[in-house]
This record gives structure tokens, sequence and C-alpha cells, in this order.
């Protein structure tokens, strides 16, 4: 209902911003950009045609200029940033959070990266280096090394007159952290806590020691699925000997989340999350033709199968009819199961230890969907073309494939994965390709062997 919502003001604010500019009359324009949040620009230039994107761009406070950029797809923003001079590119991301900046960093030219660090002081160039020295995906590129901690042996009042002189607090900072003298994490103090209790309190008696630390190493779908079990809003993350290097916020594991959901749904066509909805068209084609490529490829071979039996299809024309239902069929089957299996790849609900049930489970159920529509569809043959062993042959193609796409919907991400290729990316390709083979050597091997004997 939410994701509803969210897409019909987007639809709205389009349209608004749409007839504007085709008026001519950049004021409400201008009135309206600047009412929307930074993600809310982000999604609205990502929805525009170049022309009008630029115009819209050009409209946008210069304040809200680094987090834009921070919220659009790599194509879009490397648009945008074509269109910025240095100086202008520099204001925009120096006063970015680290986490965010170091979102930017590749795609900044040398020149701005250069100014950006002169611009910062020693301690957060450091920390800058730091979280870039972290893989891309991964706990420590995704932290923001700037942390409140505290130690164990002070008193609540201790804690808050510290606050006060600090004068304001990062993002997102529902918790402080507590180190020991080597800044080892022992655990957190609610905001709350430090609000309620006497001023003498000792802080060691409000240490929270429950909530796990996050190793720096640590996937980003990891981070994701502890945030999403544990409900937190931060989390902190410590190195191999447990020292405290920063924390990930809610907010940036939403990020996460999106891109996850976008990688799935786009990844099965063979399209990149990251692609601008409006790229070159030669761009667009290039990148879409690899795919379309290695589709052709497997056609020949699903092709070449169905040329083994040109003797058998010449003979009974109504096998040429029926082909498409039992691949169709098989294929649709296969991608459902492969959803399931792309998802709980993801989420980390798949291992070796229930690997056997899932498929298992998998294989009754295209085996009890094969039998029901292995029925529908040779009864249907049958009384369409007056011949009972042609809805047998048809029956049993239905029944074969179906259990085979369960197979494969369970196997070829799992195969994919352990060769290190992204299965959300790859696995409808090799999946339509297993199916299709399948599904025309059944049905045409036993038309083979019923109808001609």
């Amino acid at each position: 209902m939410a994701e509803t919502i969210r897409h019909d003001k987007t639809a709205r604010q389009l349209r608004l911003l749409s007839d504007a500019l085709d008026s001519g009359r950049l004021g409400p324009v201008r009135r309206l950009v600047n009412t929307l949040s930074p993600a809310e620009i982000g999604n609205l230039l990502e929805s525009l045609p170049p022309g009008k994107r630029g115009v819209v761009w050009g409209l946008v406070d210069p304040e809200d200029d680094g987090e834009v950029l921070v919220h659009v797809g790599e194509d879009v923003r490397e648009s945008l940033i074509a269109d910025m001079d240095q100086d202008e590119l520099v204001a925009a991301v120096e006063d970015l959070d680290i986490d965010d900046l170091a979102d930017l960093v590749e795609d900044l030219p040398d020149t701005v990266i250069d100014e950006v660090l002169k611009s910062m002081d020693r301690e957060n160039r450091e920390r800058l280096e730091q979280v870039l020295s972290y893989d891309e995906d991964t706990a420590g590129r995704l932290m923001n090394p700037d942390v409140v901690t505290v130690r164990a042996d002070t008193t609540v009042d201790v804690v808050l007159r510290y606050l006060r002189l600090r004068g304001e607090l990062p993002e997102h900072t529902d918790h402080l952290y507590v180190v020991s003298r080597r800044h080892q994490y022992l655990g957190r103090i609610a905001l709350q806590s430090l609000l309620t209790c006497d001023a003498s309190t000792p802080v060691n008696q409000l240490v929270d020691d429950e909530q796990p630390a996050i190793g720096v190493e640590e996937s980003a779908d990891e981070v994701a699925r502890m945030f999403s079990d544990y409900d937190w809003i931060s989390a902190p993350i410590v190195d191999d000997n447990n020292v405290l290097l920063g924390r990930i916020t809610i907010d940036d594991v939403v990020d996460i989340i999106r891109y996850q959901a976008e990688h799935q749904a786009l990844g099965a066509a063979g399209l990149d999350e990251d692609e601008d909805l409006f790229s070159p068209v030669p761009r667009a084609a290039k990148r879409r033709a690899i795919w379309l490529g290695i589709n052709l490829a497997t056609a020949f071979l699903a092709s070449w199968v169905i040329g083994r039996f040109e003797a058998t299809l010449a003979q009974i024309v109504a096998l040429a009819v029926l082909m498409p239902i039992v691949a169709s069929m098989g294929g649709v089957a296969g991608t459902q199961t492969l959803t399931l299996m792309v998802r709980g790849l993801a989420l980390g609900q798949v291992a070796h230890g229930n690997l056997r049930a899932l498929l298992t489970k998998e294989v009754l159920v295209g085996l009890l969907n094969g039998v029901v529509w292995a029925i529908v569809v040779g009864v249907v043959a049958a009384l369409w073309f007056q011949d009972y062993k042609l809805g047998l042959v048809i029956g049993g193609a239905m029944a074969i494939n179906l259990v085979a796409a369960a197979l494969a919907g369970v196997l070829v991400p799992l195969a994919l994965k352990r060769m290190d290729v992204d299965p959300a990316l790859a696995g409808g390709v090799v999946l339509t390709t297993v199916t299709d083979v399948v599904g025309f050597l059944s049905f045409l091997g036993l038309a083979t062997l019923v109808l001609l004997k």
C-alpha cells in the first residue's frame, strides 16, 4: 500500500513538473523541486528525459546537490556530474557524511577528489581512506566512522556534560557505544536511559551488551538481514580484534534492501539496476545485446533439438501446434521456483542443511502440478485433434517438464552461485534453456515412440 502511494505521488509530481516545463514557466518548477527531499528529487530526475532533466537539475538548491547525487543511479549520476564544473562538484560533496562520500568518490573526476581531500581535516581524510580500503558491498564500505563513544568507568553526569560540550550528535544516533581503553566494543547505552537515570549512576550499570557487533568484512546482504531480524536503527562495526570502527544506520540499510529488490527484478531480464531509464540508445542497445546474444545461442540449442525430430513433425502437424504449450508451462513453473530460490539465497535462508528438504518439496510441487495440468492439457489435446494417444503424449511431456523445471529452478541458482555468477542475472537464461530443451525433447521423443510405431 505504501509503495503504491509513493508511486502515485511520484507520477503526480512528474506530471506537474512536465506541464510546468512544457509551458516554459520555471518559477513553479523551482518551487516544486525545492519542496522535495533529496531522495524525491533524485527519483524525479531519473524519471525525466535528458533535456528536461538538465533544466530541473539546474534549479535544485546547491545545498542539496550532494545528497541528490547519492540518491540516483550510476548512469544518471554520471550525466549530472558531466554538467557540473569543478567548483560546483567540490561544494556539493565536501560536506557529505563519510559513508555517502565514499559512495561517490569513484564517480568523481580526479581533480575534484584532490580538492575535496585538501578541504578535509586530517581526521576525516583518514576516515575516508579507511572506508575506501574495504571492498564494495561490505559493512566496512557502508559504515560511517563518526560515532560517539563513552567509557564504562564514568557516570551519567559526566556523559551528559560531554554531550553538551560536543554540541551535536550524528544523525540517527539512538545509542552511545561503550568502549574499553583500547577502544574495544563493550556494549551500548540508549539515549533514553541517560536522560531518565540519576546523574550519579555509573555507566557500567546501564550497558546493554546483548547487541552483537557486525564484522567489518560482513556482506551488505547479511547486514540487511541482521537489521531486519533485530529491528535495529543503528549497529556498531568492529574489526577482528573487536575494536570499534564505526556504525551503520537504518537509512543505509533501506538503500541496500531497495537495491536488492531492483536487482532481482531487473536481473531476471538481464538488465542493470543502475541503468538510466533514458540512457543513450547505443549504450542501452549494447548492454541488452549481450543477453540477447546469449539467449539466441540457447534458442539455437532448442531449435537443434526440434530439428532432430524433423521426420516426426512432418508426419504429425499437430505436434507443431502443441509444442509451445509444453515449453511455456515448464518455463513458468521453473521461473516460480527460481524466483523463490534467488530470494532465499539473498536472505541467507538456503543452506546445505535444508537443501534436500527444499529440493524434495519443489519436486513434489512440480510433480503434483505436472499431473494435474497433464490431465487438463491431455484431455483438451485429445478432444481437439480426436487422438487420445496425442493427449497421452503431451500429458506425459507436461509432467516430465514440470518436474525438470522444479529441479532446474533449485539447482541452477545454486550452481551459478558456486561459480560466482549472479543467479538473479543469469538464472533466467539458463532455466529457459533447460525447460525448452527438456520440453521439446520429452514431447517429440514420446511422440516418436508412441505415435509413429
